[in-house]
């Protein structure tokens, strides 16, 4: 069975050099093409432009980018002499990208015999997935073109992922050119290359994904063996993070058990707030990577199944596989213990609001109130979170309504007596 696979590939321009080889690449200004097998240049004329740019790639580019030059030179005029670059000097000896060059094809016998017009729309389901699910507006494109002079059409699609940034230094926004900011990692651009799949049959192409990894000619294992022990440190650091916080706010809590409240005022030293805000900081940094080591334990479940056949042929490739899955359990076990130690964050933090509830004035209960509503809207608090904290509180209607609670779950008014505790137990 002969299948047809759609295909997008993602290439990163790092100089500006680079920016002005691949424009005469793409536009066909290059005198060389004439002796260039690959290219038929009696095609050319039939080359279409989706993004048409009358200037050369750096004009074009320097156009696109005319405010953010602007204020790197601006900048410059402040700076030290020896750290002073020119907006050139400074693209090029970025550790970004100065554009990202996108391709869309597909397998050759897909577009056979196919009319101008089939090939448009497939073109402008491309286009409309740059837009659509990249992210990338219709500004931030500088050139796009379908290339039928070739042996397979196929489109380049030159984007400056030119965004503003908040600069934590100054506290201002600030332009950067950031390609992470619509293709984050490798496992990102994978699950977009499964978007991009699902959009063009959606559309009507019958077309199956690309061979993952292929552009990569085939993922060597050590790869991801580099990028578990990414994961591995990360989550290390992470637990390190959270040993670190919550032990200092166990030394602070201690110190706080001497200091006297009643049932209308609690009193909490700053650096014992501190303390618990960092926790709470360092706790949700958790809860965000979380997503990041699913995708990771996927890709690794998805490349050991695609090489079992392998495995029985290849000694050595099933020992390396057998290493990776024995790292993978590892670091599975690390992630429940990462769950269960988060849990039992959230669960203290819980007690904490409860309490501030119940033997805090006024404000404080008031902006205690505000804090669990984020929880709630960040899903790290549910509904049923949300009643166990304000059930027989004053805050018990605006929060029971705030998330939907049905009333039959509301407390009489002697449901909750007050307890003597400490300020809360981790």
């Amino acid at each position: 069975m002969n299948l047809n696979y759609g295909i997008f590939r993602s290439q990163p321009i790092n100089t500006i050099n680079d920016l002005a080889q691949i424009g005469s690449h793409n536009k066909r200004e290059k005198k060389a093409y004439k002796s260039n097998p690959d290219i038929k240049l009696e095609l050319t004329k039939n080359n279409i432009e989706l993004v048409p740019l009358a200037e050369k790639y750096v004009k074009g580019f320097k156009l696109l980018v005319k405010d953010y030059e602007k204020e790197h030179n601006e900048r410059m005029k402040t700076e030290r002499d020896d750290r002073k670059r020119t907006f050139n000097e400074m693209l090029n000896k970025s550790k970004s990208v100065v554009a990202d060059e996108l391709m869309f094809t597909a397998t050759h016998k897909f577009f056979n015999n196919m009319s101008n017009e089939e090939i448009m729309r497939w073109a402008d389901t491309c286009m409309d997935f740059v837009y659509n699910d990249l992210g990338y507006k219709k500004e931030q494109v500088l050139h796009a073109t379908i290339h039928l002079d070739e042996k397979t059409p196929h489109i380049h699609c030159v984007v400056v992922p030119l965004v503003k940034k908040l600069d934590k230094r100054t506290n201002t926004e600030r332009f950067t050119i950031s390609k992470k900011q619509y293709i984050k990692d490798n496992i990102h651009l994978s699950e977009l290359q499964d978007v991009y799949n699902l959009r063009l049959r959606e559309a009507g192409f019958d077309l199956e994904r690309g061979i993952k990894n292929s552009d990569r000619k085939h993922i060597k294992i050590k790869e991801f063996k580099k990028t578990t022990r990414y994961y591995e440190d990360k989550v290390n650091t992470i637990n390190k993070s959270l040993d670190n916080a919550m032990n200092d706010l166990e030394e602070k809590m201690k110190t706080t058990k001497t200091i006297p409240f009643d049932k209308k005022h609690i009193v909490v030293e700053k650096d014992t707030f501190d303390s618990m805000q960092n926790v709470i900081k360092e706790t949700k940094k958790a809860v965000e990577f979380q997503p990041k080591i699913n995708q990771l334990f996927n890709e690794i479940d998805t490349y050991t199944q695609s090489h079992q056949t392998l495995e029985k042929e290849n000694k050595n490739l099933q020992r390396e596989v057998k290493a990776l899955t024995t790292r993978n359990q590892n670091l599975t076990k690390e992630n429940n213990n990462l769950k269960n130690y988060l849990k039992a964050i959230l669960e203290a933090i819980k007690h904490f609001f409860r309490e501030l509830l119940q033997i805090g004035n006024e404000p404080t209960k008031k902006a205690t109130t505000i804090e669990i509503k984020d929880y709630y809207d960040n899903n790290d608090f549910d509904m049923n979170d949300v009643v166990e904290i304000s059930r027989g509180t004053t805050k018990e209607d605006e929060l029971f309504d705030y998330v939907k609670a049905p009333d039959y779950l509301k407390s009489d008014d002697t449901y909750y007596e007050e307890k003597e505790k400490d300020d809360f137990q981790l």
